[in-house]
């Protein structure tokens, strides 16, 4: 049954008090000040979490422009894996499978048909084994294996689904590093930061990120970073939706009553224009910018941020206070750290990030370049950098094919899925 009108309007009602509640010029106004007097240098219990890196500033591009300006990096590669989804069977199993792509810009057909394939499993027998050691199919051009994941009580399916997605992504970008001409850049965040959040969220959680094979997962990241540096070739992530909390979690602990529910949200209020308001004209992003009010959003200037260092959160154990959960590493640990930069896109409201060590970006040149590319890609695509997106549609399992391979598994295994309400009230996948 749909709502009736009626019904509409009465919610929009609602909507109405609550918005009457809010004055969107005093979230301005903090912003502002949370720009100017705590981003520079954000410390949370003492310990500095969040730092500018270098110029401290927000800058805007005329889209039309920078859309067809000269990318300082010629040849980008792109890396992003795909899954199944986490799947339950009657005979206890919990499955899920990752399929990793790197796609390149200009296109290289043979690096595309190169595939990681990882299936995890959990098996509530203590007793089962399902490992197995890399193997080559598809004439040397697939490589896969099957993970057994260690036991937990709970959060079964997350660990499978983590597991598999990091274990075939790092492993096809470190196969693959060599390929890699002027820059590479990950679908997503830089290390394996669901792994990192596993401890704050239950602790037998905690512990299992710290056992060998969540363990060995990570350290194929701190090995990729390790391997570009040698080479000396940038690597980048491109985060389409951050989802941190460390600079509001470190606001509220300061006694600033944050009105934004993450980072994400607050950056955005950050580099959102809407009229009035004064135009710099110099590319540089200014509080006039903003203006008195908050009118219609501009969308011809794409806003972004200069660069910070990020040492909280799930950051944290990749800072050079933190122990990486075990792993060593060869290089000063300081190299490690995440940094990252936002941009904000006007025409889709869009905000998104990207990630590099501070191996590649303690250099303001490599910083300045990083910015220049990512801008004019996201002007240019609406969206990701063309090398991701193009990953993306390599490393993605469709509906009809994520139905088809758990249908092979079920014959495999000799157990149907274990269905749920939803199955019923949604219509279970077909193939």
């Amino acid at each position: 049954m749909t709502l009736d009108p009626i019904h509409v309007e009465n919610i929009a009602r609602l909507a109405y008090g609550i918005g009457g509640d809010v004055d969107a010029t005093d979230h301005d106004d903090l912003a502002e000040r949370v720009w100017r007097e705590w981003l520079p240098e954000l410390r949370r219990d003492g310990r500095v979490v969040l730092a500018a890196l270098g110029d401290h500033e927000r800058h805007r591009a005329a889209i039309d422009d920078v859309a067809l300006a000269e990318r300082p990096f010629e040849a980008v590669h792109g890396l992003d894996s795909g899954t199944i989804n986490p799947t339950t069977f009657k005979n206890g199993l919990v499955v899920d499978v990752a399929h990793a792509a790197m796609a390149s810009s200009p296109t290289d057909l043979d690096l595309h048909r190169d595939r990681t394939i990882v299936a995890t499993v959990h098996a509530g027998d203590s007793t089962a084994g399902f490992d197995s050691e890399w193997t080559r199919r598809d004439e040397g051009h697939t490589k896969q294996r099957v993970l057994h994941v260690p036991r937990v009580n709970r959060y079964a399916e997350r660990v499978v689904h983590a597991l598999a997605l990091y274990l075939a992504e790092g492993t096809h970008a470190l196969d693959h590093a060599d390929r890699v001409e002027d820059l590479l850049v990950l679908d997503g965040p830089i290390y394996p930061k669901e792994l990192f959040t596993w401890g704050d969220r239950d602790p037998e959680l905690g512990a299992l990120a710290r056992e060998a094979k969540p363990r060995a997962v990570i350290e194929t990241y701190v090995r990729l970073v390790e391997r570009f540096v040698e080479l000396d070739v940038p690597l980048a992530g491109f985060v389409k939706n951050p989802a941190s909390g460390t600079a509001v979690r470190a606001l509220s602990r300061a006694g600033v009553e944050s009105p934004w529910p993450d980072d994400t949200a607050l950056f955005t209020r950050l580099l959102e224009r809407r009229e009035p308001y004064g135009a710099a004209g110099d590319g540089e992003f200014t509080d006039d910018d903003r203006g008195a009010e908050r009118g219609a959003r501009l969308d011809d200037d794409l806003t972004f941020t200069t660069w910070f260092r990020s040492r909280g959160g799930a950051d944290a154990p990749m800072a050079a206070d933190g122990d990486a959960l075990g792993v060593d590493r060869e290089l000063d640990p300081e190299l490690y750290e995440p940094t990252f930069m936002v941009v904000y896109d006007p025409r889709t409201d869009v905000t998104y990030k990207l990630e590099a060590p501070y191996a590649f970006t303690r250099d303001a040149g490599t910083r300045e370049r990083l910015t220049r590319q990512v801008v004019a890609e996201v002007a240019a695509t609406r969206g990701p950098p063309e090398p991701v997106a193009k990953a993306d549609a390599l490393a993605r399992i469709s509906a009809s094919e994520k139905a088809a391979l758990r249908r092979k598994f079920e014959e495999r295994l000799g157990s149907d899925q274990q269905a749920t309400y939803d199955d019923l009230r949604w219509g279970k996948e077909t193939y």
